[in-house]
């Protein structure tokens, strides 16, 4: 079983790849292939056939899913890319930021 560091709501940069440098948020996860979906990155076309009387078909633009590994969690204090520490607080276990501490 994977365990993703990312999860649903986090904002993240991409790492490589034709969308490199860009930020967005994770719509969702799939941890059983280790990937992300993120808002406004790795844009596909999809065409979509009618499938009632009267529904229209067409052409349309949707996110497709990208590996965790190509991207990384925005720190909100520093603003940057960072990777995810765990911290144990009051008996749970807490996101933080690798570079400043500041929780995720």
């Amino acid at each position: 079983m994977n365990s993703l560091k990312i999860k649903k709501n986090d904002t993240v940069v991409v790492l490589s790849g034709k969308d490199k440098g860009k930020q967005g948020k994770v719509l969702g996860t799939i941890p059983s292939e280790a990937k992300v979906v993120v808002e406004g990155i790795n844009k596909v076309t999809c065409h979509i056939k009618p499938r009632k009387q009267g529904e229209e078909g067409g052409i349309t633009q949707r996110e497709a899913a990208i590996y965790a590994s190509k991207v990384q969690v925005v720190c909100p204090k520093c603003g940057k890319g960072t990777r995810v520490a765990y911290v144990i607080k009051d008996g749970k276990k807490a996101r933080t930021c690798k570079k400043c501490g500041a929780e995720l």
